[in-house]
C-alpha cells in the first residue's frame, strides 16, 4: 500500500486522528511561548553574540531559535535533559541507584525519573541566572537590577517546567515521545526563515556551490536514515517444552543490535559538556586581572574551529560507547534468554553468549560511533567548503539526527497502532 494511503487511513482511525491533533496542539502551544519574550533586548546584537560563538550557536539551534530570542522558554528541554543524563551518570556510582535502575523494573526507573524532574528545577535556575550574567557581560542586554534578575530567573524556570510537562503530558496523551517532538518542532519552527533568507543571499556565482551542498545534504539524509534503521540480527532458537500434551517453544526469531544503539544522546553529552566551560570562560573573561585573561585565552581556545570540532567528535565517540555501556547489558540480555529456554546457535547459554553479544555490540558499536561523530563536526566541514550557513540541520550534527529519529519513530508508532487496531477488528 503506497504511503499517502496509509496516511488517509490514519486520519480516518478516530482514536489516532485525536492523538495527532492533540499533539499538533501541544507544538502550537510551545510555538506561541517561544514568541513571548521574558525581556526587551535587541535582537541583532543577540544573534551577533551566538554567532560569535559555536558552542552557543549549535545551543541556540537544537532549542529551536528560543534562547536567541529570550523568550520564555529559552533554555528549552535544555535543564531537563541534563537532570536525566546526570541521573543515569549517577546510577553508575552509586549502587543503590543502579539496583534501582536494573532491578526495580518500571517502578524503578519512575523513581528515576522523579528525581530528573526534581533536579530539573534548580538546574533551570542556575542556567537561567548564568545565561543573563553571561548575556550582560557581553553587552548583548542592559544590566539588571536584583528585581528584574529575579524576576527573569523565575519566568525562565517556569518556562523549562512547564517545556518538561508539556513533553510528559505529550507523551501520555499523544503519539510519539513528547520531549523529542518538542525539540523535533524547534528545529524546524526556523525552516521557513533560513530558506527566505538562503533564496535571497544567493546570486547567480553561487549557483554550482549551492548545488553541490543539496546535493550533499541529500546523501547524507539518505544515509543518517540507513544507519539509524540499520541492524545486525542475531539469531535465536527456543527449546521445545512439553507441558501435558501440549508442546510449547521450538521456535525461532533474532535479537536485534541497532548500529547505532545510543541515538543522538551522546551528542547532547558532548555539547553539554563543551557548552559548559564556554560559558564559565566567557562569564570571567569581560573583567580584569590574570583570571579574566587566563579564561580570555580559554574562549579563544575553545572557539577555534579545529580545536571545537577535535573535541566535539572524540567527546561524541566516547560517550557514544558511555551511553551504551549504562544502558546495554549483555549479561542481563544473556541471562532472560536462558531463563526462557532461548539460546544462540552455536554458542553455549550463559557467560559464552554474554561475551559473544559483548564482542559483537561494540564491534558495531565502533561503526555507530565514528558514524555519529563524523555527523556532528559534519556541519561545520561543508559548511567550511561550500561557505554556506543556512540549512545547518540538513547537513548532520542533532538536529538531522533528532528530525530523522522522531519522523521514523513517529511513523513506526503509528504504524504499530494501525495493526493493532486491524487485528482487533479480526
Amino acid at each position: 500500500m503506497p504511503w499517502w494511503q496509509k496516511l488517509i487511513l490514519v486520519f480516518k482511525d478516530r482514536q489516532l486522528r485525536n492523538k495527532i491533533l492533540f499533539v499538533l496542539a501541544m507544538l502550537a502551544v510551545f510555538r506561541f511561548a517561544a514568541s513571548v519574550p521574558v525581556l526587551a533586548v535587541d535582537t541583532a546584537k543577540l544573534k551577533d553574540v551566538f554567532g560569535s560563538t559555536q558552542a552557543l550557536g549549535l545551543l541556540d539551534l537544537f532549542v529551536g531559535g528560543t534562547l536567541s530570542n529570550m523568550s520564555i522558554v529559552m533554555l528549552g528541554l535544555g535543564p531537563y535533559i541534563t537532570s536525566t543524563i546526570i541521573m543515569q551518570l549517577l546510577t553508575m556510582i552509586f549502587p543503590q541507584l543502579e539496583r534501582m535502575y536494573k532491578e526495580e523494573g518500571e517502578e524503578g526507573r519512575q523513581k528515576i525519573n522523579k528525581y530528573s524532574r526534581l533536579l530539573t528545577v534548580p538546574l533551570a535556575a542556575v542556567q537561567s541566572f548564568s545565561m543573563l550574567l553571561l548575556l550582560q557581560k557581553r553587552g548583548a542586554i542592559t544590566s539588571l537590577t536584583s528585581f528584574q534578575t529575579t524576576i527573569s530567573v523565575l519566568t525562565v524556570t517556569g518556562g523549562s517546567v512547564f517545556l518538561m510537562w508539556l513533553g510528559e503530558l505529550i507523551s501520555e496523551k499523544g503519539i510519539g515521545n513528547g520531549v523529542s517532538l518538542l525539540i523535533f518542532a524547534g528545529i524546524l519552527a526556523r525552516t521557513p526563515v533560513e530558506t527566505y533568507q538562503f533564496i535571497t543571499s544567493r546570486s547567480t556565482a553561487d549557483i554550482p556551490a549551492s548545488l553541490f551542498f543539496f546535493a550533499v545534504a541529500l546523501a547524507i539524509i539518505a544515509g543518517v536514515v540507513f544507519v539509524t534503521e540499520a541492524r545486525r540480527n542475531i539469531p535465536v532458537s527456543y527449546a521445545k517444552r512439553i507441558r501435558g500434551h501440549r508442546v510449547y517453544g521450538g521456535a525461532s526469531t533474532y535479537l536485534p543490535i541497532n548500529i547505532n544503539p545510543a541515538g543522538v544522546i551522546p551528542i547532547i553529552f558532548a555539547l553539554s559538556i563543551l557548552v559548559f566551560p564556554s560559558m564559565i570562560a566567557g562569564f570571567f573573561a569581560g573583567g580584569g586581572g590574570a583570571l579574566a585573561n587566563f579564561m580570555g585565552l580559554v574562549v579563544a581556545f575553545l572557539q577555534n574551529p579545529w580545536v571545537y570540532g577535535v573535541l566535539f567528535f572524540f567527546l561524541v565517540v566516547l560517550f557514544t560507547f558511555f551511553y551504551t555501556a549504562v544502558t546495554f547489558d549483555p549479561k542481563a540480555i544473556s541471562n532472560n534468554l536462558q531463563k526462557m529456554g532461548g539460546f544462540i546457535p552455536g554458542i553455549r547459554p550463559g557467560e559464552r553468549t554474554a561475551q559473544f553479544l559483548h564482542k559483537i555490540l561494540y564491534r558495531i558499536l565502533f561503526v555507530g560511533a565514528l558514524f555519529l561523530g563524523t555527523i556532528a563536526v559534519l556541519p561545520s566541514i561543508i559548511q567550511g567548503a561550500t561557505d554556506v550557513g543556512q540549512f545547518q540541520f540538513l547537513i548532520g550534527g542533532t538536529a538531522l539526527l533528532i528530525v530523522v529519529s522522531v519522523v521514523l519513530d513517529t511513523w513506526r508508532q503509528v504504524r504499530s497502532q494501525m495493526e493493532m487496531r486491524e487485528y482487533e477488528s479480526f
